[in-house]
């Protein structure tokens, strides 16, 4: 008897769709952030790297199956590497990071909870992560105190921010039929 897979032609199809949307996205922020950073307006490089988190959250909304998030955020950032092809191992990188850490909130629950808080906690994970590695990584010490506290605010709400985009957009997904029946 053949066995089926959670993984058919049309689950990784829809992944791949929202990949390319949600890639082309990246690309963008991609673009975006040597300006930012180079800008006065650098604490708001959290609202721009917050965007990543999108492919794994519409994914997971839209068809609510294990690995859908790590699948959907490899395929944008494949998308996002022909936009800016020197940052294609920061992107595979974000991709990786943010996908495991979506999909390991979703295994927590056995992939049985898809309520939003769920998605709002592996926002909050991100955040929280991303806030501290760049604030290290980047020398942000060395900015005013105001600014310092901007970012870190900023840094966590943007996912968690971009995490409501992403759950209006799965839904409306879902609504339309993309879901798996």
């Amino acid at each position: 008897m053949a066995r089926t897979s959670i993984l058919s032609t049309r689950v990784l199809l829809v992944c791949a769709a929202i990949g390319v949307a949600t890639g082309i996205l990246a690309g963008i922020a991609g673009w975006v952030t040597p300006v930012l950073l180079a800008s006065p307006l650098l604490f708001l490089y959290g609202l721009v790297l917050g965007s990543h988190v999108l492919p794994g959250i519409i994914a997971q909304e839209v068809l609510r199956l294990p690995l859908v998030a790590l699948i959907t955020h490899l395929f944008a950032a494949l998308i996002a590497s022909a936009f800016n092809p020197a940052w294609s191992l920061r992107f595979i990188g974000t991709a990786l990071l943010f996908g495991l850490i979506q999909e390991g909130v979703a295994a927590l629950t056995r992939y049985r909870s898809w309520g939003p808080l769920r998605f709002f906690i592996s926002a909050a994970v991100i955040g929280v992560l991303v806030a501290v590695v760049v604030f290290f990584a980047a020398h942000l010490a060395v900015m005013p105190l105001w600014a310092q506290i901007l970012y870190l605010a900023i840094s966590v709400l943007g996912p968690i921010a971009w995490t409501a985009v992403g759950l209006a957009i799965g839904s409306a997904l879902r609504r339309a039929g993309v879901a798996r029946r």
